[in-house]
C-alpha cells in the first residue's frame, strides 16, 4: 500500500451575569484509539463592542488546562482578542480569521478573554453594534497520573511500571534524555491525546494514523514540546512550547503513520530531532521509549542496564495490521503513548513507531517507515 497524501485543508464566571454551562451530549467521542483527557462544555458567552463586558474569565477549579472555541469573532481591522492566564505569562493573540476555530489551550484552571480595540471612529455606531466575540465551547483538562492500562490492543504496562520522568535520565543517561526532547504531547480536538516526534531536520512530525489523518485534524491539534517535570519525581513542570499542527503530508492506515508539519516550526527547532533506523531490528536489541503516557509530562521506559527481557526487541517479525510489519517488546506504555518513538540503545535511532499494547506491545518497523517516507524527509 502506498502512502496517501490528502490535499491540505485548512470559573466559568461572567461579571454581573450567571451563565449555565451544559456538557455536550456528544462529549463521549467514538473509540478512535486516542486517550481521552478532558471534557467538552457548551457555553454561551458574548463580549460586545458597544455594550457588555470586554473581558471575561473562564474558571474551572482543578482543570489542568482550559481551551476555548470561538463561535463568533467579528471585529474591525486592527482589533484583536487575547486569551491568557491570569498572570499574563501565557498569552495568545487572535484576529478575525480565527472565527470558528479553537484557541490554544491555557495551562491551569483559568483563561481570560479580552477584546482589544482601536479608538472607535465616529459615526460607526450601527456597524459596531453588529460586531462581537462569542465563545460557544470550552474544553477543560481532567488529567490523572498513571491511568490504568486497558485490555487488548491498548498501550500496556507489562508487570511493574519501570518508566520514569525524563528528567531522571538527565545525569545518568544524558543521551536518552537529550533524545527525549524531540517528542511532543499532542492535544487533539481539545480532549484527546497521543504522542508525536520530530523526524529529521526539516519541519516534519510523525504520529499514528489512528491519532490523526487529515490536515483539518492537524490544524486543530496542539503540539507541546518540553512538557516535562522540572525535577525527578516532582510535580512542577516546565512551561511547554505550544505550536499548532499544520499540513498532513502522508498517512497510511496499514502502517499506522501520519507525517505532518507544524505552524511555528522555528520555535521548536531547538528541541532537536530523531532519525529512523534503516536497518532491520534484531531480536534482543535493547530499547528505550520516550513518551507522554496518559498525557503525563515526558517519561522514558527502558532504563540503561535494566533487566533483559523487558525493554528489548522480543520479536522483530511481529504481526501488526500486516504480517511482519511490527516489532514487539515489553517496554511499559499507557494510553496517550500512541505515536511514541521506540529507540535502539545501540544506534539511538528509531526502530519502531509505537502503536499497539497487550504485552507484548508493538510498533511499526522503522526500516519500513524509512523506505516509505524517504522522499518526504
Amino acid at each position: 500500500m502506498s502512502p496517501s497524501a490528502p490535499a491540505p485543508s485548512e470559573s466559568d464566571k461572567a461579571p454581573n451575569r450567571k451563565v449555565q454551562d451544559r456538557r455536550l451530549e456528544s462529549a463521549q467521542a467514538p473509540d478512535t484509539g486516542r486517550e481521552r483527557i478532558g471534557r467538552l462544555i457548551e457555553v454561551d458567552r458574548l463580549l460586545g463592542y458597544l455594550a457588555g463586558p470586554q473581558r471575561q474569565e473562564f474558571a474551572y477549579p482543578g482543570a489542568s488546562y482550559v481551551k476555548l472555541h470561538f463561535g463568533k469573532l467579528t471585529m474591525l481591522p486592527g482589533d484583536y482578542v487575547t486569551v491568557s492566564n491570569p498572570a499574563g505569562t501565557e498569552s495568545y493573540r487572535y484576529e478575525s480569521d480565527a472565527d470558528g476555530r479553537w484557541a490554544m489551550s491555557i495551562t491551569g484552571d483559568t483563561a481570560i478573554v479580552e477584546v482589544h480595540r482601536k479608538v472607535n471612529p465616529l459615526g460607526l455606531g450601527d456597524v459596531l453594534g453588529g460586531l462581537s466575540v462569542g465563545v460557544d465551547r470550552v474544553a477543560r483538562g481532567d488529567e490523572r497520573r498513571k491511568a490504568p492500562a486497558g485490555p487488548g490492543r491498548e498501550e500496556s504496562v507489562c508487570g511493574t511500571d519501570t518508566s520514569t520522568d525524563a528528567v531522571c535520565y538527565q545525569s545518568k543517561d544524558p543521551v536518552a534524555y537529550t533524545k527525549s526532547k524531540a517528542i511532543a504531547r499532542l492535544l487533539i480536538n481539545g480532549t484527546e491525546l497521543c504522542t508525536g516526534w520530530r523526524v529529521g531536520a526539516k519541519n516534519r512530525m510523525i504520529t499514528n494514523n489512528h491519532c490523526l489523518t487529515t490536515s483539518a485534524e492537524a490544524y486543530d491539534t496542539e503540539v507541546w514540546f518540553n512538557y516535562q517535570c522540572a525535577k525527578c519525581g516532582g510535580f512542577d513542570v516546565f512551561k511547554p512550547t505550544k505550536v499548532w499542527g499544520d499540513q498532513v503530508l502522508a498517512t497510511d492506515k496499514t502502517y499506522d503513520y501520519t507525517l505532518f508539519t507544524v505552524d511555528g516550526f522555528e520555535s521548536v527547532q531547538k528541541f532537536g530531532y530523531l532519525t529512523l533506523d534503516t536497518a532491520r531490528p534484531k531480536k534482543g536489541q535493547q530499547l528505550y521509549v520516550p513518551q507522554h503516557p496518559a498525557g503525563e509530562p515526558a517519561r522514558i521506559a527502558g532504563s540503561q542496564g535494566e533487566a533483559a527481557g523487558n525493554c528489548e526487541v522480543d520479536n522483530p517479525d511481529y504481526t501488526g495490521y500486516a504480517p511482519r510489519s511490527d516489532v514487539s517488546y515489553f517496554c511499559d506504555t499507557a494510553g496517550g503513548s500512541s505515536g511514541s518513538p521506540v529507540i535502539s540503545r545501540a544506534t539511538n535511532k528509531v526502530v519502531a513507531l509505537h502503536h499497539f499494547g497487550g504485552c507484548p506491545n508493538s510498533g511499526v518497523r522503522g526500516d519500513l517507515l524509512a523506505g516509505r517516507l524517504r522522499t518526504y524527509l
